[in-house]
């Protein structure tokens, strides 16, 4: 019989580079090197002790940057460790990618197939956006980018797309956050203006986690209050209904992070000391359809539910067991989505749902916040501050999910065996009409504003009357497009009308009925 590994977590890593000038423009792979090298520092090891460690890196995971597209990631930063790794792989674009990596290194370890895992990321996009500013490429000395890779965040993959989304122009995470966001509100039979205080209250109880960690790109600077968040303005306008600008994650930050997972068996063998140990306990992820128009509804996400519900049971705890969360929040639908599924409160939840600071207020750092999540919770848990703790990492548009739990003690069984659910969770969607015509009710809603603050187009799902069916639609007139703006009257339940362009566009068209009780 085979004797399985433990795996732990014996050091962890970030680095910033707060400098926004071209000529100090650090690029992502240096930046991620500086966070392996903390990392290992972290260990509590002697440099030579270290550099044994550092010899023994054979898995390397690094979750794909936003910031620049290199040939071969993984192998630039083995040869830069100077180790020949037998497991090296990238991720694909979203946010789920650094738990997801994590969950299967400790796998790895457990299973003996590594004995030494990296798993790490890193962003510039601080610095790329200055250079790009100014008309610059990057300083010399920046790896050569390969020009044939995807595009940021799969962008490039969204315009080209020839679907009804594209068809309507949406599609963006900025557009379908906000369909969420409206569709949970109504759910709860909560009105706009509460929703917004809502959001507010919950970003700046974010803003004051993040005013106080060192890795936060808001780090010393006052936190922004409720009103500030809450309130459109010039500096905080709408970007796409509800969310203003101060509801929307910050990308343009300079940061990495790693995580070195090993066994209990080789920490014992360095000398690592026990206090720096940290247990993961297991991890599940799953995906909802990649065409948001295809999901079940838009006020829960089944993929978020299962992938908690699995993470939890998989890991022997429930969620009363865990004593610190971090949950994603890009948006503030997300941590809501989580909160409503464990039963919190997401004004006053009941224990602490983020380490960070969420993504307006720490900064988005690409698909790699969660790996700063990852570290941080570790940190915690040494400190004695909870047993166990739940990281939720997400990703595309409401779409890659995925949980791990960590723990200062080890499992009682082996590390699972794989994660316990299905890839993608099975499509329940109402059946799309692609060309529909007659009465129609709104599902839910965003409208797209512009930088001088009008209302610029309205995206609405709804359904056909008769059918049931669903459609997607742009607004056929300025007062439809007025009353999804406004937050006087809750849209989302109103009858209007659905009809194809006919211009050519393919586009349909959603009006509210006139003869409507208002």
């Amino acid at each position: 019989m085979t004797i399985r590994a433990t795996p732990i977590v014996v050091g962890v890593g970030e680095t910033k580079n707060c400098s926004q000038k071209v000529s100090d423009a650090i690029e992502p792979l240096v930046l991620i090197l500086q966070s392996i090298h903390e990392a290992l520092k972290d260990t509590s090891l002697s440099d030579s002790e270290r550099g044994k460690l550092q010899a023994e890196i054979d898995g390397i995971s690094v979750v794909a940057p936003w910031t620049w597209n290199y040939y071969d990631l993984p192998g630039l930063i083995a040869r830069k460790l100077g180790v020949e790794p037998s497991y090296k792989t990238i991720s694909e674009h979203n946010g789920a990618s650094p738990a997801r990596l994590f969950d299967e290194a400790a796998r790895r370890i457990s299973f003996g197939e590594c004995k030494v895992a990296v798993v790490t990321g890193g962003e510039a996009m601080a610095s790329l956006m200055a250079c790009a500013a100014a008309g610059k490429m990057p300083p010399p000395g920046w790896e050569e980018a390969d020009e044939d890779a995807e595009g940021i965040a799969g962008s490039s993959t969204f315009r080209k797309a020839h679907n009804i989304g594209n068809t309507h122009g949406i599609g963006l995470p900025i557009q379908v956050y906000p369909l969420y966001e409206n569709a949970f509100r109504a759910h709860r039979n909560q009105t706009i203006r509460e929703n917004n205080k809502e959001s507010a209250k919950l970003y700046a109880e974010f803003a004051k986690v993040a005013e106080k960690h060192p890795m936060a790109w808001n780090y010393g600077q006052p936190a922004a209050d409720e009103a500030s968040i809450g309130t459109v303005s010039k500096k905080n306008r709408m970007i796409c209904f509800p969310y203003p600008l101060l509801m929307n994650a910050f990308n343009n930050v300079n940061v990495a992070g790693s995580c070195i997972l090993t066994s209990t068996e080789y920490a014992k063998e360095l000398g690592i000391p026990e206090n720096q140990w940290i247990y993961p306990l297991g991890g599940a992820g799953t995906i909802d359809s990649a065409h948001f128009w295809e999901r079940p509804n838009y006020f829960a996400s089944p993929a978020i539910s299962k992938s908690l519900d699995a993470g939890l049971e998989v890991s022997g705890l429930t969620k009363d067991d865990i004593g610190i969360f971090d949950f994603y929040s890009c948006f503030p639908i997300v941590p809501k989505l989580a909160c409503q599924h464990l039963g919190f409160s997401p004004s006053k939840p009941e224990k602490p749902i983020t380490l960070l600071g969420g993504l307006t207020s720490f900064g988005g750092a690409g698909n790699n916040y969660s790996m700063h999540a990852l570290a941080a919770m570790v940190r915690e848990l040494r400190k004695g501050n909870a047993e166990n703790g739940l990281v939720l990492a997400n990703g595309g548009v409401v779409t890659y999910q995925h949980v791990v739990c960590l723990s200062t003690k080890p499992r009682k069984t082996p590390y699972p065996d794989e994660n316990p659910l299905l890839t993608e969770v099975p499509d329940e969607s109402p059946a799309i009409e692609e060309r529909p015509e007659g009465e129609a009710i709104v599902e839910t809603y965003t409208v797209d504003f512009s930088r001088d603050g009008k209302a610029k187009r309205g995206f609405i799902v709804g359904k056909l009357c008769k059918k049931g069916h669903r459609f997607l639609a742009n607004e056929e007139d300025k007062a439809t497009l007025l009353q999804l703006a406004s937050d006087e009257r809750e849209p989302i339940g109103r009858k209007g009308w659905v009809k194809s362009a006919g211009n050519g566009k393919g586009r349909n068209l959603f009006c509210f009925d006139a003869a409507e009780k208002l």
